[in-house]
């Protein structure tokens, strides 16, 4: 690899294709196994029993389908063309005219283990042959005496579940919002405060998140707000997250989502401190206000309990897996190695998210306000923030408070109506169901998320009351 190519910025990369050091979410057999890796020369993922590499992942377009093959060189990963897909769906339309054509049912069937005639040792000595997977898939369909007396549903089931253990795919998804969303909330959900895909995307929405705001961002769910929040405004406005106390909130979610320099130069971190506290110089006082303030909002959380983003069981860490990668040292997926990047896209000039901001855009906010407020801080207890966080929004500027829990968001929205700081208020349970669409059997799935937390939002209002009322008295 020559010096020009080491120092290529991530801005002229193609971002529908993949490149060496960028992050990517791998999803095995259709979701049943979802995995966050970043791609280099030593990467490697363990399907089943079988270690292969992920070199032949790069330079290839996003959405692409691979299975895993034996040859020569041991394990590794084929790609599948568009032709083979279509040559699947060929033979899924011909299942499906047979079905109309014939009569057939499952009455008959009896699962006693005599049906398949070829053997673990056959199996086994087709592997050792050097046999593909298809080979042995088809195989097992062609020594199976019931097969063919079953309907075509089940036929396409029974092959569906032998090709996932003999011939595993690998869809190579890029991790966006959505698809972040959803493999952390199926996986591990503690750790983005069981924070839905749907929730989150109407936080986004009634926070009016849009080209060209500031907006301040108070995230405990390990980053996955403020990657949404920069993913929506593309590289336009400030994502400003501001903490409590003087250790920041993790962010380590945002660095799955490939952002370029850009994007990531817009994504600012900064204590409250420098926010509410203009005219005090001494970062000492600064600082014994913060914790005073961390340790009252905590205390005042008691009252409605929410899972923790901080401390967790070991085993619970390692809930999404990631791809074995021998620089990387096999951490969890969500704190991907900085260091294990690619020198193509991350070397020595790429941006990383989450700079201190500049005294003179804290100035800026002071003087004009942000454009929106969002919080997702299952931590805190919501009344105490927005009484601190909301004279710093814009007038008629919206914000919006996510919660696992409605008892808290129902005490910050009385007391912001009794202090008359906001108009619009209201509290949202969002609602989601999904479904399994598929030919003469679509029906909503057995199973599925029954609840997704709430959302308050409002309107930010000037209240003169307020500012009259203590010179009158």
């Amino acid at each position: 690899m020559t010096e020009t190519s080491m120092q290529i910025d991530s801005s002229s990369q193609n971002p529908r294709i993949t490149w060496e050091g960028c992050s990517v979410l791998l999803d095995i057999n259709d979701g049943d196994r979802l995995v966050f890796a970043r791609l280099n020369a030593g990467s490697t993922l363990k399907i089943g029993d079988k270690k292969c590499s992920l070199q032949p992942l790069i330079d290839c377009p996003f959405g692409s389908m691979f299975q895993v093959e034996v040859g020569q060189k041991g394990p590794h990963l084929c790609r599948i063309f568009a032709a083979d897909a279509d040559d699947q769906t060929a033979v899924l339309q011909e299942n499906e005219e047979i079905q109309q054509n014939e009569r057939k049912d499952n009455r008959a069937l009896v699962d006693d283990n005599t049906a398949q005639t070829l053997s673990f040792e056959d199996i086994n000595a087709m592997k050792r042959e050097g046999a593909a997977g298809r080979q042995i898939v088809d195989a097992l369909i062609a020594n199976s005496s019931t097969y063919m007396t079953k309907t075509a549903f089940s036929q396409e089931k029974y092959k569906l579940k032998k090709q996932k253990k003999y011939a595993p795919k690998v869809l190579l998804r890029r991790p966006f919002t959505r698809s972040i969303s959803e493999a952390y909330f199926k996986k591990y959900p503690a750790r983005v405060g069981f924070l839905r895909m749907d929730v989150l995307s109407l936080l986004l929405s009634v926070a009016n998140v849009s080209a060209y705001s500031d907006v301040l961002v108070v995230d405990m769910v390990g980053g996955i707000l403020t990657g949404a929040v920069a993913e929506r405004l593309g590289g336009t406005g400030h994502v400003c997250n501001t903490y409590f106390g003087v250790t920041p909130y993790p962010m380590e979610i945002v660095r799955i989502f490939n952002f370029n320099n850009e994007i990531c130069r817009r994504i600012v971190r900064f204590p409250f401190s420098d926010l509410s506290l203009p005219e005090i110089n001494d970062p000492g006082h600064s600082e014994v206000v913060e914790n005073t303030m961390s340790a009252e909002m905590l205390s005042n959380s008691d009252e409605a309990p929410a899972p923790s983003s901080g401390g967790l069981p070991k085993s619970e860490e390692q809930m999404i897996q990631q791809a074995e990668d021998p620089v990387n040292n096999e951490e969890p997926a969500p704190s991907i190695d900085e260091n294990s990047a690619s020198s193509v896209v991350n070397a020595g000039k790429s941006q990383q998210p989450g700079k201190k901001a500049t005294k003179e855009a804290i100035t800026s906010w002071k003087q004009n306000g942000f454009s929106s407020l969002i919080i997702a801080a299952p931590d805190l207890d919501p009344w105490t923030v927005v009484q601190e966080l909301l004279p710093h929004l814009s007038y008629s500027a919206p914000f919006a408070i996510y919660h696992q829990y409605l008892q808290p968001l129902a005490s910050c929205m009385h007391n912001l109506q009794t202090a008359r700081m906001a108009i619009g208020l209201q509290i949202s349970e969002p609602w989601l169901r999904e479904y399994q669409v598929l030919p003469s059997r679509t029906h909503p799935c057995m199973q599925m998320s029954g609840f997704g937390g709430y959302i308050l939002n409002g309107i930010r209002i000037c209240n003169n009351e307020v500012s009259i009322k203590p010179s009158s008295v």
